[in-house]
């Protein structure tokens, strides 16, 4: 498992975006999926990523005197490990989630750009929707949602299927500790 450091980079962030349940890329086919990043930022992010087991080789051929490498996300080393994320502070996840919103509008962004990009046509969503739940009722929503995006993360691009990116923000309006009277214990 990773840092958030490591994973919330920007251009990391969006490289991994990229491989997420895609075929294994090479550098190239990465660098034409993302145009607007340097190619030797390009580079040094996937051998940062690479050396950090986040990102594995899965092919390698000789390509004009140089190896050609593909690789594809390693998806249990691609989560922030539980200790990192205990141990961050408030700053560090606002950084986070500061990195992690303005790759929502990048990608968006880039979407719209698209000449023929149609919100409407082409299910673009983005809603809110302010729940109350005892810790049980959530713990057994989020559950819900993963299990119900999991169990479609093995289609693969054939029969009509286009590919989509399905971000979960959930953020409590206050703490706990503001939230009303403590429960009892169980």
């Amino acid at each position: 498992m990773a840092t958030a450091d490591l994973l919330l980079h920007p251009v990391r962030m969006r490289i991994l975006q990229a491989l997420f349940d895609a075929d294994p890329l090479t550098t190239a086919q990465l660098r034409d999926r993302l145009p607007d990043i340097p190619a030797a930022t390009m580079y040094r992010h996937i051998a940062v990523l690479a050396d950090a087991g986040v990102l594995e080789v899965v092919d390698e051929k000789r390509v004009r005197g140089t190896v050609e490498r593909s690789y594809r996300v390693r998806k249990e080393q691609a989560v922030i490990d539980p200790a990192a994320r205990a141990a961050m502070t408030k700053e560090d996840h606002l950084r986070a989630y500061t990195t992690f919103s303005a790759s929502l509008m990048g990608d968006f962004d880039r979407y719209l750009a698209h000449a023929n990009a149609d919100p409407t046509v082409d299910g673009v969503v983005y809603r809110q929707a302010a729940v109350w739940l005892t810790e049980e009722e959530f713990a057994t929503l989020v559950e819900e949602i993963e299990s119900a995006v999991l169990a479609r993360v093995g289609h693969t691009r054939d029969d009509g299927r286009i590919r989509r990116v399905v971000s979960l923000v959930v953020v409590p309006d206050q703490p706990r500790t503001e939230a009303g009277p403590e429960r009892p214990a169980d």
